[in-house]
């Protein structure tokens, strides 16, 4: 099975795209919802790049199911926290 980490990567950079169109635009429940998708895309493509599946959409929790081999920062856990309130 290919792997498709570039696939959701290429995703993160449109999302973020958005994020910043809408930011431009004052648009910011777009700017939010964007930026979330972008970091959830983000975390489940490095699933996908050390062979894992991930489901959900709580990046704090997507960031906690990577492998242990992967030292995710808690304050980095903690603005995942902070997007998925928006």
């Amino acid at each position: 099975m290919p792997n498709r980490a570039p696939d959701w990567l290429r995703q993160v950079d449109r999302d973020f795209e958005q994020a910043l169109d809408s930011r431009h635009a004052e648009r910011h429940e777009w700017v939010c919802f964007a930026a979330q998708q972008a970091a959830e895309k983000a975390v489940k493509a490095l699933h996908l790049h050390v062979g894992q599946g991930a489901w959900g959409h709580i990046i704090a929790q997507l960031f906690k199911e990577l492998p242990d081999t992967i030292d995710v920062p808690e304050l980095l856990i903690e603005k995942g926290r902070v997007l998925n309130n928006f």
